[in-house]
């Protein structure tokens, strides 16, 4: 990992705001959770960059819009902003408020 020493303001998303958004096609949501979860349900619209990978996949993730990161509920995405920070990706500093779980007790739609 790239370490989590640096600090960096994290900006939070709720998954309302985050679905409009994804459905303008106005950023790029990133999944950091892992392959078992991943297959599990997501995001229509994520990438997979697991936060155990998050270093050897960074480089991939699009970066012609704003990223915003989400997990189980919120601790590894923000996990995620930090290391991006600390690696020089410092314009990587959105997570999605609750993760996954908070998606879901929206009722917004997932898929597998």
């Amino acid at each position: 990992m790239f370490g989590f020493g640096t600090r960096t303001t994290v900006k939070t998303l709720s998954p309302p705001e985050v679905r409009d958004l994804l459905d303008r096609g106005a950023i790029t949501l990133v999944d950091v959770r892992e392959a078992g979860e991943w297959a599990s349900g997501r995001i229509p619209g994520a990438i997979h960059a697991p936060l155990s990978r998050l270093r050897e996949l960074a480089p991939g993730i699009p970066t012609d819009k704003p990223v915003v990161f989400y997990c189980l509920s919120g601790g590894r995405s923000a996990q995620a902003i930090a290391a991006c920070a600390a690696g020089g990706l410092s314009r990587y500093d959105t997570h999605m408020a609750g993760g996954i779980s908070s998606w879901r007790a929206h009722g917004l739609p997932l898929t597998r």
